[in-house]
């Protein structure tokens, strides 16, 4: 559904701007977890297919724990905006370094998960188990419980059903528009809960310098303010519009990439008619402004 024509962001602007840091690093898969076999997301491209410890992907993804948060961290306390940290909740308890500071900084924690993995496979009892985890978890090294839910890719039919029993009031799971909507959820009580869909955006994500064909710096900054330059345009002419910028700790954190997102925030903080807010924010004030069925 389009944005109703005289909608406006609590502070008067068109275009809503969510900056999603992904906090996977720690939860990928490893047999010293329990599982089959090693991470297969790898920017190193080695991965084997018998169960074997990844030393060199591990320390990869600890990089992103111990140099990548500080810079994204860095970045964001420089131009004083917030972020939503979608976190896959071991990684959480086994950094609360990094917990610590999200929570000085009051940003939003969203759950991604108690691991960083699928959910596909999962029957209702499991996959309801795995949801409870994570919010407990958040819960517990963050102080708040979490609001919002991104799933690892792929889903199940219950997901969106079992996050709102477990009282989550914004899904993120979405690529569908540049808007947030509602959607009506039956519950497994017989009844109808409303829900706000937060789409994210996966072309604007800095998976980018990872999947092939893989960006450069300067092709994903190009490319993320293009996107921010088209939405604000049209958030001017045309209707409110929202953003989302996924970046994880491993990738954009590295040397040659995080002048990309301080290039980024330099564009979009020069810019008038913008709100930079965390995803539960956004999802409140278009929850209060929309009514059900607009």
């Amino acid at each position: 559904m389009p944005a109703p024509e005289d909608f406006r962001w609590p502070d008067g602007s068109r275009l809503a701007l969510s900056i999603v840091v992904n906090v996977e690093e720690g939860a990928e898969h490893n047999i010293r977890d329990g599982d089959k076999g090693p991470e297969p997301v790898d920017e190193l491209g080695a991965v084997p297919k018998k169960p074997m410890r990844m030393h060199g992907s591990e320390s990869n993804y600890l990089y992103g724990i111990k140099a990548g948060a500080p810079r994204i961290l860095r970045i964001l306390d420089r131009y004083g905006v917030e972020a939503t940290w979608t976190a896959a909740a071991l990684a959480l308890e086994r950094a609360p370094d990094l917990a610590a500071a999200i929570r000085a900084r009051g940003d939003e924690v969203a759950a991604h998960g108690y691991r960083w993995t699928h959910q596909f496979w999962m029957d209702e009892a499991r996959e309801r188990e795995f949801i409870t985890k994570a919010a407990d978890s958040i819960e517990r090294t963050i102080g708040a419980r979490p609001s919002g839910w991104l799933s690892r890719y792929l889903h199940t039919d219950n997901t969106r059903r079992l996050i709102a029993e477990a009282g989550f009031s914004y899904h993120m799971d979405d690529y569908s528009d540049d808007f947030p909507f509602w959607d009506r959820v039956e519950t497994s009580d017989g009844q109808a809960k409303l829900m706000v869909i937060l789409p994210y955006a996966m072309d604007s994500n800095d998976m980018k310098f990872w999947l092939a064909p893989s960006l450069t710096a300067k092709d994903w900054l190009d490319y993320a303010v293009a996107t921010f330059d088209e939405l604000h345009a049209e958030s001017q002419e045309v209707g409110a519009r929202m953003m989302s910028l996924g970046l994880h700790l491993r990738i954009i954190g590295r040397p040659g990439r995080i002048g990309a997102f301080r290039k980024f925030l330099d564009h979009v903080t020069a810019q008038d008619g913008v709100w930079i807010a965390c995803r539960r924010k956004i999802a409140q004030a278009f929850a209060e402004a929309v009514p059900i069925g607009d």
